[in-house]
């Protein structure tokens, strides 16, 4: 028998001054029984960094056809694909392909530095690609606020990203690898 879906729930509270975005989400997070609390917060981190009313979850932990979070306009055109972890190069090229812009949030500490210089080449001539890392501390953080219910705070100011559950905060540190 396959193991299931460990389902999480999200209120999700977006502050971000930078983009005047300020709403609410109830967001589901299904789990996947290899996904990490580190790889699943990442999702929702990328979730709040991108928030928009068409962004949502998609299959990209089983499905090398999906994003692990996409953007679709009104004719089902991807207006953003984003993957967290360290993808294989060949899907990176194939969502820049189908997607207007692409976003990968790397991770992993020493394994996501590999990863980038050993691809940073290809990585190049991909005009609508960004890359962001972040650090192992950062995401090992955020994995410490996983809960199976959720009440979360974003806020996004001058550059700065805080999480909050109300008793635990985390300054998530980005750096900006590759820029579209």
């Amino acid at each position: 028998m396959a193991i299931k879906a460990t389902v999480f729930k999200a209120n999700l509270q977006i502050a971000d001054m930078e983009r005047h975005y300020y709403q609410d989400h109830s967001l589901t997070l299904a789990q996947h029984p290899s996904e990490t609390d580190e790889r699943m917060m990442v999702r929702l981190l990328a979730f709040a960094l991108h928030a928009h009313e068409h962004l949502e979850f998609a299959q990209g932990m089983t499905d090398d056809d999906e994003a692990d979070l996409w953007q679709k306009d009104l004719t089902g055109s991807i207006e953003l694909w984003i993957d967290v972890g360290i993808p294989d190069e060949k899907l990176i090229r194939k969502a820049c392909g189908r997607a207007s812009s692409v976003v990968v949030y790397c991770y992993g500490g020493r394994a996501a530095e590999m990863w980038f210089a050993q691809h940073n080449a290809q990585f190049q001539r991909q005009k609508n690609l960004t890359i962001v890392s972040l650090p192992l501390e950062t995401t090992q953080a955020l994995a410490r606020l996983a809960q199976r219910t959720m009440t979360l705070q974003c806020t996004i100011q001058d550059g700065q990203v805080w999480l909050s559950d109300g008793e635990n905060s985390v300054e998530v540190e980005r750096v900006t690898l590759k820029q579209q």
